[in-house]
């Protein structure tokens, strides 16, 4: 397995409570970003929103699809969402919000690929699927600011 390590920064200007009820809202992403085409809680986990188990399916500008499940492991709102993944990609994906003047996200996405053929073209094509992460990012940062309303500030 080849292991990726991404961070992503949005800055909109809109209030904390609502950009992390968006975030924490996963079965509507397939409605406001563009490249989650399956959002699917299969168990509904505890009253605090810990334990819920989804199954994403994305797709971006590269020519698959790739699906894993993720579970919530730690949740505080309105400042942090964990989960932890499975599937064809395994790791730890990590919501951190701050407010201020307008609320940052920090999203950090520790991964490792689970595919064949994903294992096999990583020395070369590793450029390639860093790439495809910032543009389903970049497109989860531009539909949430529409969702919200809000300018998008920084997106990084």
């Amino acid at each position: 397995m080849h292991a990726y390590e991404f961070v992503t920064t949005w800055c909109l200007d809109a209030p904390i409570e609502r950009v992390f009820a968006a975030i924490d809202d996963t079965a509507r992403w397939p409605q406001w970003w563009h490249g989650v085409t399956r959002a699917e809680l299969l168990e509904p986990g505890g009253e605090d929103g810990v334990g819920r188990l989804w199954r994403y399916t994305w797709r971006s500008r590269l020519p698959y699809d790739l699906s894993f499940e993720s579970r919530v492991t730690r949740r505080e709102p309105p400042y942090l969402i964990e989960g932890h993944a499975d599937g064809e990609l395994t790791g730890v994906g990590r919501w951190r919000l701050f407010e201020g003047q307008a609320t940052a996200v920090v999203y950090e996405w520790n991964v490792r690929t689970s595919r064949a053929w994903m294992n096999s073209l990583a020395p070369v094509a590793r450029p390639l699927f860093a790439w495809n992460h910032d543009v389903v990012m970049r497109q989860g940062a531009e539909g949430l600011a529409r969702l919200l309303d809000a300018p998008l500030l920084l997106r990084s």
